[in-house]
């Protein structure tokens, strides 16, 4: 920009300014849009050529000859008069010059002052100071200053992803003033951060000229994406790799798309690691292209396993899964799993081997980027905690659909079709004879207990999720509604709906710790629900402290709980990694059934709780959280619970 003559240290501060960006500008290219050439502003005067004598004549700080006696004496300064200004206010000098009206006149603190008015940069280099000598021995400061050119308006051009209202609203300030370089500066410093903050690292200020009715010109390269290119792969589809970038040729470079792009990516778990690289364009100016890099790693994986859990008792169990099935990124895995069925003497539970194995499919890619296909076929045969001794035997298949929404990429809707068969057989005909009696309650009852059925289940769903970590999470939101229409196919009369929903909202407290608070509930909306399918509170998933459906069973259920996680004292700074997801909690549960079935009867199950606890939390790959806890009933906790507290074990956390 030719704004008359500059100093070499204010057009050095454009240019470090453009070479702090991702891009470096060429040094000509700098001047050549300023309108300079190197030699003018190796020309541009010094401060000192700009001190001017009584006599008008120049002088310099190293021509001591040439002072006069005002230089010489100690004079006290009458007064500072300024002239030649038109836009920029007195004031605004006075405030900047360290001389002032009453002070001590020096010749190097008023060349000081004017290097200062210079600095300001709404000056040209034609400025002179003139001190004259009053009668009464003080001195007279008249300083002459001559401003540029006043910013009449701006244009911009290149803008397409960031709005021209934007850009103008770093401008705007300087419209009317003289030209002023160090604010220009600032300005463009200003546009960059507009651009980076939203993404654009690539975006650079190309050139900044003015007219000489005083309008400046900013042209803007925004970096353009000339190809996409996919390295690495070798067992993994290229379309499969494609297809997870969003981000295409001819789009504005975007950092926090890519980073989407190379999450999703690394999210099918094919790759063991996934990078982007950044070169200009050989074919077109001022455009780039991006290469992934990726690198794959065995999917193929077996796992044997056992432990301990609330539901299933002592059990061990066995996996086989390939997460990159055919090189499409498709996830195919067959589970089972065998164990006692018996946990902490649970007398409603009958002692009967739990017994389970499960196919399925998982397909990430179904018709675009967003939507996914989970398929699966499971049988389970296990003592039931629905029903008091009797024995569950389920085999059913499922297909989810899920779509992430793009009004919203944090929420995800989902529908399920489902085809199950639950069968519900007598355990100890005997045993719950005796507890009938006991209670007066006709032992037809039990065959309503015993009621199970085939069942086609369609099952919509929305989940928003806004969590900063899966593994241990610290702050966000987690809420779940799901809606499940089952159709006995066996009785119609059978059918039921329920609506279940959940909602879990994390608070960061010091740096590595978090507060959560949780409340879930759910009813039937319509039918008779089987028990065998009714809400149960208590275990590991709802109120803990008491055993699994140890508060009761019913048509409804409403529950809260709030949690404070932490890191173990030294054991999160240790290099062992699996240690540092460890946290220790301190919780409170509180919940309540509604429309109770006779096992609550028979069983002395208070249908509403409150219980504390302390507990550990630890994420397990492949399984997700595990979480130890042992609570305390505060309120009664029934015939059959236990008030001096009970241990629960459980696996990840129930969305429904």
């Amino acid at each position: 920009m030719k704004f008359h003559k500059i100093t070499k240290q204010l057009l050095l501060a454009v240019i470090l300014v453009m070479m702090t960006q991702t891009n470096v500008v060429a040094m000509d290219d700098v001047w050549g849009g300023m309108g300079l050439s190197e030699e003018a502003v190796q020309d541009v005067p010094r401060p000192s050529d700009m001190f001017k004598s009584q006599d008008g004549s120049a002088t310099s700080q190293t021509q001591t000859s040439s002072e006069t006696p005002v230089d010489k004496e100690l004079r006290l300064i009458k007064d500072i008069e300024i002239y030649g200004l038109n836009s920029v206010a007195e004031h605004e000098i006075r405030e900047k010059i360290q001389m002032k009206q009453g002070g001590t006149y020096s010749r190097d603190l008023l060349q000081t002052d004017l290097k200062t008015i210079y600095q300001m940069g709404y000056f040209t280099e034609k400025m002179k100071a003139i001190p004259s000598k009053n009668e009464d021995g003080s001195v007279t400061v008249k300083i002459v200053v001559e401003e540029n050119i006043p910013v009449k308006d701006f244009t911009i051009e290149g803008n397409t992803v960031i709005p021209i209202e934007d850009i103008l609203a770093t401008l705007n300030d300087m419209k009317g003033k003289p030209q002023n370089i160090a604010q220009l500066n600032i300005a463009i410093s200003q546009i960059q951060e507009l651009y980076t903050s939203k993404g654009y690292i690539l975006a650079r200020i190309d050139s900044v000229t003015d007219d000489p009715d005083g309008t400046i010109n900013i042209s803007i390269k925004e970096g353009v994406i000339d190809k996409i290119m996919i390295e690495g792969n070798e067992k993994t589809k290229d379309y499969v790799v494609a297809r997870n970038i969003l981000t295409e040729p001819g789009m504005i470079y975007n950092e926090n798309l890519i980073k989407e792009d190379l999450v999703r990516l690394y999210a099918t778990q094919a790759f063991k690691d996934v990078t982007r690289e950044i070169e200009p364009s050989e074919e077109i100016p001022d455009a780039y292209d991006i290469t992934i890099k990726i690198q794959e790693q065995r999917t193929a994986s077996i796992s044997v396993g056992g432990g301990v859990d609330t539901v299933t008792g002592l059990f061990g169990s066995m996996g086989i899964t390939e997460t990159n099935f055919r090189g499409r990124a498709e996830r195919i895995s067959l589970t089972g799993l065998v164990g006692t069925g018996v946990m902490l003497n649970d007398s409603s539970v009958k002692d009967h081997m739990n017994i389970q194995a499960e196919l399925s499919y998982f397909k990430p890619y179904f018709y675009n980027a967003d939507t996914s296909l989970n398929n699966r076929i499971f049988f389970r045969d296990f003592g039931s905690y629905q029903i008091p001794l009797a024995i569950e035997r389920r085999i059913g298949a499922e297909m989810t659909v899920a779509h992430r929404l793009k009004k919203n990429r944090h929420a995800t809707a989902s529908f399920s079709l489902g085809l199950e068969n639950i069968d519900v057989r007598e355990g100890d005909f005997n045993g719950i004879s005796r507890m009938y009696q006991r209670y007066n309650i006709p032992i037809a009852e039990r065959a309503k207990q015993l009621e199970g059925g085939l069942f086609l289940s369609l099952s919509p769903a929305l989940i928003y999720d806004t969590r900063d970590s899966a593994t241990v999470t610290r702050h966000g939101t987690m809420a779940s509604i799901r809606f499940d229409e089952n159709f006995g196919l066996d009785g119609f009369d059978k059918t039921n709906g329920k609506l279940t929903g959940m909602i879990k909202q994390y608070i960061p407290v010091g740096k590595k710790s978090s507060l959560s608070f949780t409340a879930k509930g759910g009813g039937a909306i319509h039918g008779d629900i089987p028990e065998v399918m009714a809400y149960r509170v208590g275990g590991p998933y709802t109120v803990r402290g008491f055993k699994m459906s140890g508060v009761g069973t019913g048509d409804a259920f409403i529950m809260g709980s709030a949690e404070f996680a932490t890191p173990i004292p030294f054991m999160d700074r240790t290099r062992i990694s699996f240690l540092h997801n460890i946290r220790f909690t301190v919780w409170a549960d509180a919940g309540k059934v509604f429309d109770g079935t006779v096992s609550n009867k028979i069983y002395d199950r208070p249908e509403y709780a409150v219980s504390a606890g302390v507990g550990l939390k630890v994420f397990i790959p492949g399984m997700g959280p595990l979480s130890i806890d042992y609570g305390i009933p505060l309120t009664n906790a029934g015939r059959n619970g236990s008030d001096h507290g009970y241990f629960t074990f459980g696996v990840g956390d129930l969305l429904y």
